[in-house]
């Protein structure tokens, strides 16, 4: 199927690694330009030299932290137009909500709900105005079947949810369209990251961790991040106009409800 954004210029973030290269590969191989952005410099020209090699679409790489004004506008200064935005942040780190002090949730916040605000409130109207944009939000399977370690990623997540179910109503009548894709069990350093910690409380092995993870799963395995990015870019094409406000999840089929 031809996506019909070739030649766009998409903007993703945290895109060195994971989730967010994912997408940035499959916008990628549709012919889409990209800005990636990221904190780590070296890891970001190491995934900007893969994206360049697919030989389809200009690649500019910006390291920089995208939940600071700074970072912000570097990455936004580099794209031409952002006709396509995926947001992507690192979650903030496992606990109890006991041991967690107002710095805690401020930055979380900042991470996961208000940088994505920033950057939407940035790109939204010159999308409206030219008549095409697709914003992807990355946030988590836990908005909609809370982890109970994850409070600071729950909490921050759903307020961004909640954001945009008001304003995606009010942007797809200009063809703009916003929606969530909500991850659960991927392979990926955080979900390394998060049963490195189950281990360590279990005082179990972490591949017998990890292998457990594996099976609990309805589809024995954990999603790639090549099947994300996919999906991720279908929600980026001309063929996907409406649909928005909503929220997607992959997650193997973990969720039990119907709805």
């Amino acid at each position: 199927m031809d996506l019909g954004i070739e030649g766009k210029w998409a903007l993703v973030c945290a895109a060195s690694k994971g989730l967010g290269k994912g997408c940035a590969q499959a916008l990628v191989a549709e012919g889409v330009n990209v800005v990636v952005t990221a904190r780590g410099a070296e890891a970001l020209e190491a995934t900007a030299a893969e994206l360049r090699a697919l030989r389809r679409a200009q690649v500019l790489a910006v390291a920089g932290d995208i939940t600071t004004p700074e970072g912000r506008a570097a990455a936004l200064a580099a794209c031409p137009q952002v006709d396509i935005l995926v947001n992507n942040a690192g979650g903030p780190p496992p606990g109890d909500f006991r041991d967690w002090d107002r710095d805690a949730w401020i930055k979380a916040l900042d991470a996961n709900m208000l940088t994505p605000i920033e950057l939407m409130k940035a790109v939204v109207d010159p999308m409206m105005s030219r008549g095409f944009g697709r914003i992807v939000n990355i946030t988590s399977g836990a908005v909609k079947a809370p982890i109970d370690v994850l409070g600071l990623s729950n909490g921050a997540r759903s307020g961004l949810t909640g954001f945009v179910a008001g304003l995606a109503r009010k942007t797809v009548a200009k063809n703009v369209t916003i929606n969530n894709l909500l991850p659960g069990p991927f392979d990926t350093d955080r979900l390394a990251a998060t049963m490195a910690g189950a281990a360590k409380a279990s005082g179990q092995p972490l591949e017998a961790v990890m292998e457990q993870r594996r099976k609990q799963n309805p589809a024995g395995r954990f999603g790639t991040a090549a099947e994300f990015g996919a999906a991720c870019a279908f929600l980026c094409s001309v063929h996907a106009g409406f649909i928005t406000g909503q929220n997607l999840l992959m997650d193997g089929g973990a969720y039990p409800g119907t709805f």
